[in-house]
């Protein structure tokens, strides 16, 4: 089960971002069952997340909340229903990079989302090789997401 609660002041297109979640956690062999709330918040409100959760001042365009440690499964063994925890987003810095990187908040958006649901999968890139195994299947879902929205 997907929640979503847009509580910025920006309007987004929440099915999108519905879609592009159903689409990785199947990707990524996770139940559908699975719980993830994705959480659109102001500048404000993802500045006081950022301090307090990563002691670090100022926004940040995504945090992830795990909860249950859910790992991604395989074509045999999916991951069973559980609570997967929550990606935070705050569509004015993503809005801000979105621009410096030349395409939309929405792929801004999608980008963020994924990389925050990799984050709740266990993924990290703090090592360069964990950076490495992150990007690469961030990417490739991404590319993925885009391909199955272009045949809807």
């Amino acid at each position: 089960m997907i929640e979503i609660n847009n509580e910025s002041a920006i309007e987004i297109d929440e099915t999108v971002l519905q879609r592009l979640t159903d689409f990785n956690l199947e990707q990524l062999h996770v139940s559908a069952d699975a719980e993830v709330a994705i959480v659109l918040v102001d500048e404000g409100a993802m500045e006081a997340l950022h301090v307090q959760w990563m002691d670090e001042p100022g926004p940040t365009d995504v945090l992830s909340f795990p909860m249950d440690e859910l790992r991604p499964g395989t074509p045999d063994r999916p991951t069973a229903a559980g609570l997967l925890g929550d990606i935070v987003l705050c569509p004015q810095v993503a809005e801000t990079q979105a621009q410096a990187a030349g395409h939309s908040l929405m792929d801004e958006l999608i980008l963020l989302t994924t990389h925050g649901l990799l984050h709740l999968l266990g993924f990290d890139h703090a090592e360069p090789d964990e950076e490495r195994e992150m990007f690469g299947l961030q990417k490739s879902l991404i590319e993925g997401f885009a391909h199955a929205e272009r045949r809807r």
